[in-house]
Order: structure tokens, then sequence, then C-alpha cells
């Protein structure tokens, strides 16, 4: 429970998961591997932030909302894991951002959640990563993002 705690002292509390909006699971583990479908700014079935970056939503907007994708992903971990002490590492991160056209600093929209989960993980929290602008993403949502998670060994 030592990652839930260090959430607290950071002052996050992670949501309820996401149920899937279409017709897919949220996450699948193989072997050692969790991979985690892509998850948006979604409460209750609902977005929280609709629109493009770069038009209706500010780059620093973005960045907040990225952390909050990242929130919700660890959601989906903690169901996957029953414990986010069983995560060996995040190794690979890969964040959509819905792009006005002349919007290009998406990586930077997507440090929201990589440096949210390096301040809750530490090292383990530093992957390997993905940003990249498109044009619409499902239900409006701004920035998407998917994970795959290094599992501890005899932990499954």
């Amino acid at each position: 429970m030592e990652v839930e705690r260090k959430l607290r002292e950071l002052g996050y509390e992670l949501p309820e998961p996401a149920k899937p909006v279409a017709s897919y699971i949220p996450y699948i583990q193989v072997g050692d591997l969790l991979f985690l479908s892509g998850h948006g700014p979604v409460k209750d079935g609902k977005p929280t932030a609709t629109g493009k970056v770069g038009r209706e939503i500010t780059e620093e907007q973005a960045y907040k909302i990225a952390e909050e994708v990242a929130l919700n992903c660890l959601a989906t971990a903690k169901a996957a894991l029953g414990d986010l002490d069983k995560i060996e590492r995040i190794i690979k991160l890969t964040g959509y951002v819905a792009s006005d056209e002349t919007f290009n600093r998406q990586p930077w929209v997507i440090n929201g959640a990589s440096e949210l989960l390096i301040k809750v993980l530490g090292e383990k929290g530093r992957h390997t990563r993905t940003a990249v602008g498109v044009n619409k993403l499902p239900l409006d949502i701004p920035v998407e993002i998917e994970m795959i998670i290094q599992v501890k060994r005899g932990e499954d």
C-alpha cells in the first residue's frame, strides 16, 4: 500500500475504475505484463473534458487532463492487481492528443501523465513513450492513454 500512501501524500485520489465504453476489456495480463486499454478523462461513464488541444483546451489544461488520465490508468491497474505495490515498473505509455491542426506540443501534454507516474512510483515510473497528435478521439475527449506495466514475478 506504499504506492497508494504516496498518492495520498501528493494530494491525489484514485477514482473508481472506468467501465469500457465499447466492446473491449479494460486490461489483460499475459505473464508478468499487464496491458491497459486506452483510458480517457472519464468519470461515471461521462467525459470530464472535451475538445481539441490548441483550440478549446490549452496546453496547461491538457497537461492536467493527462495527469487525470494517468490516475484512471492506475485505478484500472489496482483493479487488475489488487495492490499497486505489485507494479514492477511502467514499461510503455502511449498518449494520443486530439489536437488543433496547428498544435504540435503533444509530448508536453503527455508529460502530465509521465511526471505523475514518476512522482508516485519513482524510478519504476520511468517508461518508454509515444505521444501522438490525432484529429479526433472517442467521446470528443482531448487525451487518451494506454499503458504496458510489468508486474512483480510471482504476484499474478
